[in-house]
């Protein structure tokens, strides 16, 4: 007696069905994604994010971004979980380290795997005190660490004061002077104070201890990043504003300066600031930061009694 095998339509229908489900499966691949600026960035917190372009044809079922200090981080590392499938999201990085170079990309899972976005870097916030206890926020920029705000104090490091010149009194002055614009204080809290060139390149050393008045070329170390520099929107900045989204985190605002017979010119529209050493023995360098420009707008030389901003960088 023969033996014979038979086998239903049904389950050959199932069987087909099964075969379809591993096909697809197997040509599932790991979702494709971009990874969004870091911003908002503090001593502790930042936010960033992606764009899920493709689920590489299974659904998304987490996404988000994933940071550390290595160079190559992963879902194995800190991350944050910003719900499911294509398109933008945004994240909150929240405990990070003050003062502290990050690597962050944005990924998404699926059921074939994790996708990542490109590595983005970035630094959290660090603090500096002056003699005065004004505190500064301070960021790294490539090698560089910079104050993020212009300096305020009126005192030098060795505790030795500065003087406070009011209007016309300004012109030809031979020491180290002082001011907020329109000698209105209010604009001291905004943009810092007003120093002359005696000032930012006296022995007495106006930056806190550990810092220093940048040089020409360490200003033009900043510029040749090609990262955006200022402050962005136009709350201080007069229209039109070229700079978004801020890239370096400098944060460069207009203070404008002290001129001829005590006049106060440029609030608004351009940002003026010392650099150590001089032209000649009445010019001193001064960094040129416009409303109309992303990055640094150059160098002039300005009489060494013009009063002008200050930017600290470390040692």
């Amino acid at each position: 007696m023969k033996n014979t095998f038979r086998i239903s339509g049904g389950i050959l229908l199932f069987l087909y069905l099964v075969f379809l489900h591993a096909c697809k499966k197997d040509k599932s691949t790991n979702p494709l994604l971009t990874t969004e600026s870091v911003t908002n960035v503090t001593q502790s917190t930042a936010t960033s994010g992606g764009n899920v372009t493709s689920d590489g044809g299974a659904p998304v079922t987490e996404r988000g971004v994933c940071w550390s200090t290595s160079t190559n981080p992963s879902i194995a590392d800190s991350k944050t979980m910003d719900g499911t499938g294509t398109g933008s999201f945004t994240s909150s990085l929240t405990g990070l380290d003050a003062s502290t170079t990050y690597y962050l990309k944005a990924y998404a899972t699926n059921s074939a795997g994790t996708g990542y976005g490109n590595t983005i870097s970035f630094n959290s916030k660090g603090t500096i005190t002056d003699i005065d206890g004004n505190v500064y926020n301070t960021i790294t920029i490539g090698n560089q660490t910079w104050m993020q705000e212009n300096l305020n104090t009126t005192r030098y490091s060795n505790g030795d004061l500065l003087t406070n010149i009011i209007g016309e009194q300004w012109d030809n002055v031979t020491i180290g002077a002082y001011c907020s614009y329109n000698n209105n204080e209010n604009n001291r809290l905004t943009y810092g104070l007003i120093y002359n060139w005696y000032a930012a390149n006296d022995p007495g050393k106006i930056c806190p201890v550990g810092w220093h008045i940048p040089s020409l070329s360490e200003w033009e170390t900043l510029g040749y990043t090609g990262l955006e520099v200022k402050e962005s929107d136009t709350l201080h900045w007069m229209y039109p504003n070229v700079c978004y989204p801020n890239s370096s985190g400098f944060n460069a605002l207009p203070g404008g300066n002290c001129g001829y017979d005590g006049n106060f010119n440029s609030i608004t529209e351009m940002g003026y600031w010392w650099c150590a050493g001089e032209e000649d023995t009445e010019n001193g360098y001064i960094i040129l930061i416009g409303h109309n420009s992303a990055g640094l707008s150059g160098y002039v030389d300005f009489p060494k009694w013009i009063g002008g901003s200050i930017r600290c960088i470390k040692d």
